[in-house]
């Protein structure tokens, strides 16, 4: 088939090249200059071990499954990447049973080699951290979130696909048997479309004639902002604190280089905004302490923000991926995704295998 993929994320781009690899002729519309503009360029790098979402659902699924996949890709592709393991740490004891809910989630989930250790065992692996338990997963990476997309791109091109930068996507019209597609002002003929637009998502759905309006879930948008940390690492792991409403909390990662940097947390916004605002800087503070007390006063510095495209909010139940194609809507060879957030990256190349196989099905 010849296949249009919009949105040339990291989600778009495995998609795209999960296409390509099954023979599918597939062209990426970005409406950017450049891969990943968006979502995928404003994340925490992190590879996500799979403890944290509910047995069964496809955050559970695609981030664990997902997450072997990428380190079989980042091996066989050189991409940079490493895996320090992560400690989820409970500072006081009502945030134990966290943990072990945590705990519970990850056994299900099939994540490997989850072990809940006490305080003093935490601190004989981080002589820095405070905390009263900690949940060790090993299986937790870093990764070069821009190094990944290109490698995915020059697997796209090597089965013979292309991007197409700077192409806005207008209207998208069932005709003849087909998707007519209106790229930079002109129509264009695909068998297929996959909506991999990310925060531009339910905008490109509400272009598909003829798509029930109705299924277009509602986007809610979450900014978390990143500060980093002046002077050398404290720790050689990632720190997680116990998660708080909308997110994991505001975590301590590592960049391939060993720089701390902490993020994000959870500001609900109307609109796009990428500025991080100095005042958070005491918010951030008091939250790190918790679990590393001896970070210095003035030691944060503003660093970068991203936008999470959620499809629920303040007060409510995370919701899982959203992946409507043929067999849900009706419309034969075409696929939306909605609400790709965290475990995104990490679900990635899983995440294309099934848009694929929803794609290329049989008809609805």
């Amino acid at each position: 088939m010849d296949v249009l993929v919009i949105g040339a994320g990291i989600v778009g781009l495995a998609v795209a090249r999960a296409l390509g690899r099954r023979g599918h002729s597939v062209i990426v519309a970005e409406a950017e200059g450049a891969v990943g503009t968006g979502v995928s360029s404003r994340s925490s790098e992190v590879i996500h071990g799979g403890m944290y979402y509910p047995a069964g659902s496809l955050r559970a699924r695609h981030c664990t499954r997902g997450r072997r996949m990428l380190y079989e890709f980042c091996r066989s592709h050189g991409v940079p990447h490493a895996r320090p393991g992560k400690l989820i740490v409970a500072t006081s004891e009502p945030e134990r049973a966290a943990l072990e809910g945590i705990a519970e989630r990850g056994r299900a989930n099939g994540v490997e080699g989850l072990a809940f250790i006490e305080g003093r065992e935490a601190r004989a692996l981080e002589p820095n951290l405070a905390c009263v338990a900690a949940l060790h997963s090993p299986e937790t990476g870093i990764v070069d979130s821009h190094a990944l997309m290109l490698a995915l791109q020059g697997d796209i091109e090597d089965a013979g696909g292309a991007i197409a930068f700077h192409s806005q996507v207008g209207a998208i019209r069932r005709e003849s048997g087909g998707w007519q597609v209106e790229v930079c002002g002109e129509d264009l003929s695909f068998d297929a479309v996959v909506n991999a637009a990310g925060l531009g998502a339910q905008a490109v759905a509400r272009a598909v004639e003829p798509y029930p309006g109705e299924r277009i879930p509602r986007q809610v948008l979450a900014k978390g902002s990143y500060f980093g940390c002046l002077g050398r690492p404290a720790f050689s792991r990632l720190i997680y604190p116990a998660p708080m409403e909308g997110g994991l909390g505001i975590h301590l990662t590592l960049d391939l280089a060993g720089r701390m940097r902490f993020g994000p947390d959870v500001e609900w916004v109307d609109a796009p905004d990428y500025a991080v605002d100095p005042a958070r800087t005491e918010i951030f503070a008091h939250a790190i302490r918790r679990y590393w007390p001896g970070l210095a006063k003035d030691a944060l510095t503003p660093d970068y923000a991203g936008i999470r495209p959620k499809l629920t909010g303040r007060g409510e139940a995370a919701a899982d991926f959203l992946i409507d194609g043929p067999a849900e809507h009706g419309l034969p060879h075409l696929v939306h995704l909605f609400g790709i957030e965290s475990p995104g990256l990490t679900s990635s190349l899983s995440l294309a295998e099934e848009v694929a196989d929803r794609l290329v099905g049989s008809e609805p």
